[in-house]
């Protein structure tokens, strides 16, 4: 029998500072090194759904929403949105946090495809997921249309 995991078993929060040296020519949070933050985000969420290692395979829909400047917390939330026989996708949230009132402003969302890696960096098995609430469920469906245009994409050769 497939071993299963919970969306919040494996979900994440990060925390990071805007720093001048994370800052574009612009003035505003260089989009280089959100995708690092990211990449790792989801790397840390894959990892513990699968508590093994994993790559990254691809990254949709990185959207840019609004900047983040200098002395602003960033904070991203991951969570496994579907998984498949040795691969997950995993939804990036991006949140600008404001201190005076502690209120949150979307940013960025992504999702990246992860790949679950053996003891010889070999594609191996990932745990299922257990969608329990209708939000999570939604997902899972909007997750599997996105899938199907990976692999559409990657048929042409995109």
């Amino acid at each position: 029998m497939r071993e299963e995991r919970r969306v919040s078993e494996s979900q994440v929060e990060i925390v990071h500072m805007v720093r001048p040296n994370h800052l574009n020519a612009a003035g505003r949070l260089f989009g280089g090194m959100l995708m690092e933050w990211l990449d790792e985000a989801a790397g840390m969420v894959a990892m513990r759904h699968t508590r093994s290692n994993v790559i990254t395979a691809s990254v949709d829909n990185l959207r840019f929403i609004h900047g983040a400047y200098n002395g602003e917390i960033v904070v991203i939330i991951g969570k496994v949105t579907y998984v498949g026989t040795t691969s997950l996708e995993v939804r990036l949230d991006t949140y600008v946090e404001h201190i005076d009132d502690g209120m949150r402003y979307p940013i960025n969302r992504a999702y990246f495809t992860m790949v679950a890696l053996d003891e010889n960096d070999k594609p191996k098995p990932v745990p299922g997921l257990i969608v329990e609430s209708e939000s999570e469920k939604a997902e899972w469906e909007a997750a599997k249309k996105r899938r199907e245009m990976r692999l559409r994409r990657k048929e042409e050769g995109y």
